[in-house]
């Protein structure tokens, strides 16, 4: 199975995570949970270099659904380089994804994952509209 990306994207952000003896399983590859908090590292890292985050007496993101497809197992010792892409920005919400390959096997996909953000009102505990930079940042 190959990971094909949404046409309209748009490459934002790209960092290393480096693997970790204990992201490991026993069956001595990286738990499949550990690729949600690759994702979630580099979504965050995303969000802080771009200034954006939330403020629980006023607005910011917060992701409504996660994903994560596994197309061949990581293991240590080495480094993941992950590349995260936004687009389709609504009114109140974009989409982002990540791929996932070694460092030292650029262009391999091993995984790819990617959530849905919507922006929210945190004293109204409701949606809001994307405000106008945040647009402009996931907009290709």
């Amino acid at each position: 199975m190959k990971f094909e990306l949404p046409q309209q994207k748009k490459l934002v952000y790209q960092m290393t995570i480096p693997i970790r003896w204990g992201d490991m399983d026993a069956m001595n590859h990286v738990n499949n949970t550990t690729y949600f908090r690759y994702l979630e590292t580099c979504r965050i890292d995303w969000m802080r270099s771009a200034h954006c985050l939330p403020d629980a007496l006023g607005c910011g993101p917060v992701i409504v659904n996660a994903f994560c497809n596994f197309y061949k197992q990581l293991e240590y010792p080495g480094d993941v380089l992950m590349k995260m892409y936004v687009s389709d920005p609504g009114r109140t919400t974009f989409e982002s994804w990540a791929t996932m390959e070694r460092a030292d096997q650029p262009g391999v996909i091993y995984a790819a994952g990617g959530a849905t953000t919507i922006w929210v009102d945190f004293p109204k505990q409701k949606a809001t509209e994307l405000p106008d930079w945040m647009r402009e940042l996931v907009s290709e």
